[in-house]
């Protein structure tokens, strides 16, 4: 049994295949002119629908659609009332014409859902479906920490902290900008990081598990202006967002005593993050399954199946 799951984040194009033991995921980044950060939902909508053809091409060369049992898709950015984002109708729309084609059932997800079950995936972790579990979102978009419990072969995932504003990828793709470093910035600021080894960085103030990072922002850019160069700016950043996540996570265990960790999310994939929070015993996602993709939303619709 093979199923299909698609994913028009704000970020990324994504189709997968998955048949409960391997798949295949196909993405492409979104264009971003240069010096912008992001795109209107207009325009990622409009960029969607001209990419899903080429990557669906990718997928189905020398594919075998007549075992095709489910079809899945990301519809909102998260499970709660009055998630929207326009950008997730292009995958939307695709999907329902092809299990309409395929005569088979069409399962919604949110895109939230569909990270924390490729990190689960793709680290072998599959278990924590089934147990309550802690879980960072961690992206351009979303930085929010979950309590996930089982529900019905797919997950239910409560906010109990998070940024009160900005997001850690938001701040990441800024210091980008102010570095001169392409859209997104995430891979590149992790690398220019690792050039440096400066201890400095801005302790955030929590408000119990939620704090905001726009003071961090603001701080990056006075760093930045002091004459620091780049690899200890970029450094200087990516202290702040570690330690901040690192606080956080300590208090939220103290509150949810012996919850597995999960880290999901672009900004998951940061060399420096997963270093700092090792002491938690933390589930990562391999690092091209915590970007945007559609493996995870392949997972779940596999699991209503199964």
């Amino acid at each position: 049994m093979t199923v299909i799951g698609f994913d028009t984040s704000n970020y990324t194009t994504s189709i997968a295949a998955y048949n409960g033991v391997s798949g295949k995921n196909c993405s492409r980044l979104l264009s971003v002119k240069p010096g912008e950060l992001g795109l209107r939902q207009s325009d990622a909508l409009f960029a969607h629908v001209k990419q899903l053809p080429e990557l669906a091409k990718a997928l189905f060369s020398g594919f075998d659609c007549t075992d095709i049992r489910a079809v899945g898709v990301s519809t909102r950015p998260r499970a709660v009332e009055g998630s929207y984002m326009p950008c997730f109708l292009a995958g939307q729309s695709q999907a329902e014409v092809l299990a309409a084609a395929l005569g088979v059932p069409l399962y919604r997800f949110s895109h939230q859902q569909g990270h924390i079950a490729a990190c689960l995936w793709s680290a072998g972790r599959m278990d924590l479906m089934q147990r309550p579990h802690l879980a960072w979102h961690l992206s351009g978009g979303t930085t929010e920490l979950l309590l996930v419990e089982p529900e019905e072969k797919n997950v239910k995932a409560t906010k109990i902290g998070g940024t009160s504003d900005i997001s850690a990828g938001q701040l990441i793709d800024r210091t980008g900008k102010r570095l001169g470093l392409p859209f997104p910035a995430g891979k590149a600021i992790d690398a220019c990081s690792q050039e440096s080894d400066t201890k400095e960085l801005f302790h955030v103030k929590l408000s119990g598990l939620t704090f905001s990072f726009s003071g961090v922002e603001n701080k990056v850019a006075a760093y930045l202006d002091a004459g620091h160069d780049a690899a200890d700016s970029a450094r200087y950043a990516m202290n702040s967002v570690c330690h901040c996540i690192a606080a956080v996570t300590r208090a939220a265990l103290q509150e949810y005593p012996d919850l597995p960790v999960v880290f999901s999310g672009g900004v998951a994939s940061n060399s420096l993050l997963r270093e700092r929070c090792r002491a938690f015993s933390p589930v990562f996602a391999d690092p091209q399954y915590s970007t945007d993709n559609a493996m995870g939303v392949a997972v779940l619709t596999w699991l209503q199946e199964a």
